[in-house]
């Protein structure tokens, strides 16, 4: 069982960067799919972005796209997320997660995630 854990997270002003990390315990880092997530208080995990396994193809939700961009780097096992222009509406803990399957299909949906990070607070301040 791979486990993920999130860094980078913190405090940040409106229009600031952050850059995550999420870190695989495992080798077989380069099999999985990897997706991030974020949840706000009050709201349910909403899908940020995901990105297939050799790279090659990412997918973003419609509130980040062009602020922000995921890597992967499967020599290193880890998987990044680049945010930019930060919004107060980005403040929330993010999640980093695993998929086994390798389809993409779905990617946006959080139940087609085998394994998930503890998560990382991003906090953005107007």
């Amino acid at each position: 069982q791979v486990q993920l854990v999130e860094s980078g997270g913190g405090l940040v002003q409106a229009g600031g960067s952050l850059r995550l990390s999420c870190a695989a315990s495992e080798g077989t880092f380069s099999s999985y799919v990897m997706g991030w997530f974020r949840q706000a208080p009050g709201k349910e995990r909403e899908f940020v972005a995901a990105i297939n396994r050799s790279a090659g193809t990412t997918y973003y939700a419609d509130s980040v796209k062009g602020r922000c961009t995921i890597s992967r780097d499967n020599a290193k096992n880890t998987v990044y997320l680049q945010m930019m222009s930060l919004k107060a509406e980005d403040t929330a803990v993010y999640y980093c997660a695993a998929r086994r399957r390798p389809s993409t299909n779905s990617y946006a949906l959080p139940s087609r995630y085998d394994y998930w990070g503890q998560g990382t607070q991003v906090t953005v301040s107007s």
